[in-house]
């Protein structure tokens, strides 16, 4: 099993670094980039073997005639991890909004991708989809790029999006398309059970990586206990197959240090 990192955003709005719109977690890579080294940083003595590029608003829609050299300061960053580097490829607008996908997304996840390539990532990470034609377009994009790739749709923070049944049918797409794993992310932890078990059911290498769900009630956002209890779900995830597991927003270095030392 491999270990993916945590997140990057809700991790430096917790250390107070801004993260404003349209750039959110990429404004770091241009403003306060110690920060964002400082973080994979840490994710690497946590345990992480993957570590994800800070580029995920960095398409040219966002970042405008600087998405370039954001691209190259968020690979270069993502190396302190010390693991291997996956570049990030988001949705071009919301990843809780399917209905802003635009009708032709292609040429811009392409262009992503081809630097992100360029820049010498060891995979490419499609993410946090919940609109399954633009996560069929960026991989497919990504798939011209290089041989490695990993696509993950998104139910969304409060699984409202993609029923199971729906993510385990775009997994089977998303694998005729060329992802080599197919994931589900940035679901609330303590509901993303239904979902591992659809997953596991499509016979194909699968992944997780959940949010800690709601602040109110959740596994992490400072919970002392919330990492142990993370750890607990993915052992379940685990026993159904799953082969990377890793943190989404709300979740952190510690909790990733939890399923290092969980006996995964």
């Amino acid at each position: 099993m491999l270990l993916l990192d945590g997140p990057i955003g809700t991790q430096l709005i917790a250390q107070g670094v801004p993260a404003p719109a349209p750039l959110w977690s990429a404004w770091a890579l241009a403003h306060q980039p110690q920060a964002v080294a400082d973080l994979h940083r840490a994710y690497g003595q946590a345990g992480a073997d993957i570590h994800t590029a800070n580029t995920f608003r960095c398409h040219e829609r966002n970042a405008g005639a600087s998405w370039r050299d954001l691209v190259r300061v968020a690979v270069r960053l993502a190396r302190f991890g010390g693991g291997r580097v996956a570049g990030s490829m988001a949705p071009l607008e919301d990843c809780y909004r399917p209905d802003l996908s635009p009708p032709n997304p292609g040429p811009e996840h392409l262009q992503l991708a081809q630097a992100l390539v360029e820049e010498g990532v060891d995979l490419l990470l499609v993410e946090t989809h919940p609109h399954l034609q633009e996560a069929l377009a960026a991989t497919t994009a990504a798939r011209s790029c290089t041989p490695e790739v990993w696509s993950a749709l998104t139910p969304g923070y409060d699984n409202s999006l993609l029923t199971p049944a729906q993510v385990a049918d775009g997994a089977r797409a998303l694998a005729d398309a060329g992802a080599q794993v197919v994931l589900v992310n940035c679901l609330p932890a303590a509901h993303a059970l239904p979902y591992a078990q659809a997953l596991a059911g499509t016979g194909l290498p699968w992944g997780i990586y959940a949010n800690a769900g709601a602040k109110e009630a959740g596994l992490g956002w400072g919970d002392p206990a919330g990492p142990a209890r993370y750890a607990a779900l993915a052992r379940v995830w685990r026993a159904l197959g799953a082969q990377i597991i890793g943190g989404c927003c709300g979740t952190g270095p510690g909790h990733i240090a939890a399923l290092k030392s969980g006996n995964l």
